[in-house]
């Protein structure tokens, strides 16, 4: 009997963690209606100040945590806890650290100033979800990033992990939404980024390192883009059609299931099939 696929879903937001918004919403039911469908998958999003533990019931996981990741010539520690949707019958699994992600904001301060370090908390983020699945040795055939934090991942998955027998074969779907496109990051952005397997080339479009290039940089490295949004921003869709990359087109998200969980899933489905 042939094995399900796996998906592994990287995400910015999930409701009812967080607020109630399109990609919350979607990071919410959108694992569901492909478990549902008979794949098997894995969610990821970080552990932000503004989620309640105990309301939600999160803990640690301590068999994953205990690592150290080296951002910006400092250790560290990687923190994974984990909270359960009983009724989609779904975990939801969580990177933490202390000096990132304990703050009362998201990603900018009380007087709506973006936190200077959310590059290297994005940077973060993709490595803690790569590592952590390595921990549990749990072989994805697609990694669905969606949100902007997510925007790292892809290039260290083929660049930096791909090696790794988790890996080789995963094919990166990216959901794109017109967020946070003018954010600035730090000008030594690329240095932050660098770690084995990586050279200057490989980051060659943040050389001016906003949030446009950071999503261009994840388009670079995708198997496939899906618009989260009606339009996506002109540059971003030359720049994936320069590529030949495959685009969904915006499909409207509803709750608990509809035609978007069967258009995905399709979308999923024809990626593996290329070699």
């Amino acid at each position: 009997m042939e094995e399900p696929a796996r998906v592994l879903f990287v995400n910015s937001e999930i409701f009812p963690y967080m607020p109630e918004t399109d990609i919350a919403v979607l990071g919410r039911y959108l694992p569901q209606g492909i478990q549902e469908s008979g794949k098997e998958i894995r969610s990821f999003m970080p552990r932000y100040g503004t989620i309640n533990e105990r309301r939600n019931q999160l803990h640690e996981v301590i068999r994953l945590s205990g690592m150290n990741l080296v951002i910006n010539n400092a250790d560290r520690p990687l923190v994974i806890k984990v909270s359960s949707i009983s009724s989609a019958r779904m975990q939801v699994y969580f990177i933490d650290n202390e000096d990132y992600f304990h703050r009362k904001f998201i990603y900018q301060d009380a007087e709506g100033k973006d936190f200077k370090d959310n590059d290297e908390r994005a940077i973060f983020f993709a490595r803690g979800v790569l590592e952590t699945v390595k921990k549990l040795r749990w072989k994805p055939d697609i990694v669905h990033c969606q949100g902007w934090i997510s925007h790292f991942l892809p290039l260290y998955l083929k660049k930096v992990y791909h090696e790794d027998p988790i890996f080789t074969e995963a094919k990166v779907v990216l959901s794109l939404y017109n967020e946070r496109l003018d954010a600035r990051f730090s000008d030594n952005l690329a240095e932050k980024m660098m770690t084995e397997n990586l050279s200057p080339g490989d980051v060659a479009v943040l050389a001016q390192p906003d949030g446009i290039n950071l999503a261009k940089l994840a388009i670079q490295y995708a198997d496939g883009i899906i618009a989260g949004v009606p339009a996506i921003d002109p540059q971003l869709a030359a720049f994936a059609r320069e590529r030949g990359i495959p685009v969904l087109p915006y499909v409207p998200i509803t709750k608990e299931g509809g035609p978007y969980v069967r258009q995905y899933n399709e979308f999923y489905d024809d990626l593996l099939k290329k070699k």
